[in-house]
Parts: C-alpha cells; sequence; structure tokens
C-alpha cells in the first residue's frame, strides 16, 4: 500500500526529498522540466499536501511555515494561500497532461501496441519520482494500478479505432450519395427533363 500520512509536528523528522539533499531549487526544477508538466514548487507542495492531509484537509499552514526544513530544495516560508496555489497549479496540470494523453490515444494516433509502450516510459518516470522522493508503495499494489491503466487505454484504443471507421464510412457513404444525387441531375439536365432556369424545378435545386 502507499505509504502512511506523516504525523510529526517535527519538520526535521521528514525525510522525503532526502536523495535530492544538496541540490538547488533550479536543478530540480530544470530535472522536473525535461520529463514533466510540473515545477519543482509544485512538486514538492503536493506531496506534502498529501502526507500532511487530516480529515479537515492538508495542514496548509504548517506546509508553509516550515517548508525549508520540510524540503532541502526549498528556500523560503510560504503563506497558506501559496501552498493552496501551488497545489491547485498541480492538479491542474495533471488534469491537462491526463486530457491530452487521453487525446492522443482517443484519436488515434496510437496503436494499443504502441499505447502500450508508452505507458511503459511514463511509469518509469513516475516510479523514478517516487523513488527521489522516497514514497513507498507494494510491488503487487504499483503492477495492479499499471495493469488497470493498460487495460483502460487498450479498451480507449480499440474503441476509438471502431468509432473512427464508423465515421469514416458514414462519410464515405454520404460522398457516395451526394455524387450519385449530382449524377442524375447531370442526367436529367443532358435529357432536357428538368430545367435549369426554372427555380420552380426541385430536381435540379
Amino acid at each position: 500500500m502507499m505509504s502512511t500520512p506523516f504525523r510529526s509536528r517535527d519538520p526535521t523528522k521528514y525525510h522525503k526529498f532526502r536523495k535530492v539533499d544538496g541540490a538547488s531549487y533550479t536543478q530540480v526544477n530544470q530535472f522536473l522540466r525535461k520529463r514533466t508538466f510540473i515545477t519543482a514548487r509544485e512538486w514538492a507542495i503536493s506531496r506534502l499536501c498529501s502526507d500532511f492531509q487530516t480529515s479537515s484537509g492538508a495542514e496548509m499552514t504548517y506546509i508553509g511555515k516550515n517548508l525549508p526544513e520540510l524540503v532541502p530544495f526549498m528556500t523560503g516560508t510560504y503563506t497558506p494561500q501559496a501552498v493552496n496555489q501551488a497545489r491547485s497549479s498541480f492538479k491542474k496540470k495533471v488534469s491537462k497532461a491526463g486530457a491530452t494523453f487521453l487525446y492522443g490515444a482517443m484519436c488515434g494516433f496510437y496503436t494499443p501496441e504502441e499505447l502500450d509502450d508508452l505507458l511503459f516510459e511514463v511509469s518509469e518516470v513516475a516510479r523514478f519520482l517516487m523513488e527521489i522522493e522516497s514514497t513507498s508503495i507494494e510491488v503487487d499494489d504499483e503492477i495492479e494500478i499499471e495493469d488497470r491503466v493498460t487495460e483502460i487505454m487498450r479498451h480507449v484504443a480499440l474503441a476509438s479505432s471502431r468509432l473512427l471507421k464508423i465515421r469514416e464510412d458514414q462519410l464515405r457513404e454520404k460522398q457516395e450519395k451526394r455524387k450519385k444525387r449530382e449524377s442524375v441531375t447531370q442526367e436529367q439536365l443532358d435529357d432536357g427533363e428538368i430545367d435549369p432556369e426554372d427555380p420552380k424545378d426541385d430536381a435540379y435545386v
């Protein structure tokens, strides 16, 4: 299972992100920018909000006040509002990234096999980030999550492929009917059955 929320009130006992101890904010930010859409600030605060979650919500004041002690590469304190803003920004970026990924799958840009490869690549990045921040997850849970996501995306790709084919067939059918009508109208014109100058001639119109 995922690691349980951190409850110690002593910020020095929070040991996540210690693997990047000594790295500057800029270095961590550049590392993330190459692999994700999130910033170092959003990464750190979203993790803290998860770990310091209570029944009434995340402990925004505690996180902001103790931010430099909790996360080695953060150098200043944050107001509760700034903490909430960073978490909100993280959620919005996750939503946009998810929409982009799903769009690519639904529009037929990837085959089911290509989606499998893509999911493997992104899961490797996700695992690496979790390892850096020292967030643990049981192997069985990790496999289950990956299998469920892979199965869902394969269904999305297959359903999308069928839907695109149906739309292409419908469009082809409409084009064929239109050509047939135009062909019949031209034959009627050639045979003199309709008068192109007569606005009442519905066959021509």
